[in-house]
């Protein structure tokens, strides 16, 4: 095969993942019977947390500070991870969230869903104008009852942790950042991770 065909078909793997991270993946969860700001900035001694190092491009599996798994070669957002300003921006969001939903047949394989927009990132938005008060409130309200928040706004939604499904391997293993702002393992990896994870579990994005 020539060097541009497979170039072509690499181009149009890419398009077809970062077409969208999770699409029509959200799932209502349980409700929660803790506060969800305090939950969202402390971790329960003892109680297994996700680590995502951006720097390191790994994700572990936390015990206290201490890892159990670690899960190399992850992909990130295509815009890289910081500050995930409004929807379509492609960045992955630095933060702490929580495990909002969990969908185990999601055209990723697995798709592990994120509480976000958080009340920070809410927050940081309705002082910066991005947001109005209206949907600062909806997403503060959801946040107070233990729902996802609203996954509609301007600051985007949907993003989570997930495969590849059926997509190219070659593209997660050649250390390509091709998501949508989600985080993105391997088939193996994910399958690996599933059994860890639960509702409500910390995740931290650093």
């Amino acid at each position: 095969m020539r060097v541009f065909d497979r170039q072509v078909i690499l181009l149009g793997v890419l398009a077809w993942l970062i077409g969208g991270c999770a699409t029509n993946e959200v799932q209502t969860p349980p409700a929660s019977t803790s506060s969800p700001l305090a939950s969202n900035r402390a971790t329960v001694p003892n109680e297994p947390w996700l680590l995502v190092d951006t720097k390191a491009d790994r994700l572990m599996i936390m015990q206290g500070e201490q890892p159990v798994q670690v899960f190399h070669q992850v992909a990130l957002g295509s815009s890289g991870a910081g500050l995930k300003l409004r929807r379509g921006d492609n960045k992955t969001p630095l933060g702490v969230f929580r495990v909002g939903w969990i969908n185990d047949h999601s055209r990723f394989k697995k798709f592990i869903g994120l509480d976000y927009p958080n009340l920070d990132y809410a927050e940081q938005a309705l002082r910066e104008h991005r947001i109005d008060r209206l949907t600062y409130e909806r997403i503060r309200a959801a946040w107070i009852s233990g729902r996802t928040p609203p996954q509609d706004t301007p600051l985007g939604g949907q993003i989570g942790i997930h495969g590849i499904g059926f997509g190219d391997p070659g593209v997660q293993s050649a250390g390509i950042n091709w998501t949508s702002g989600c985080v993105a393992l391997d088939n193996r990896q994910i399958d690996a991770l599933r059994p860890w994870v639960k509702v409500g579990m910390r995740v931290e994005i650093r």
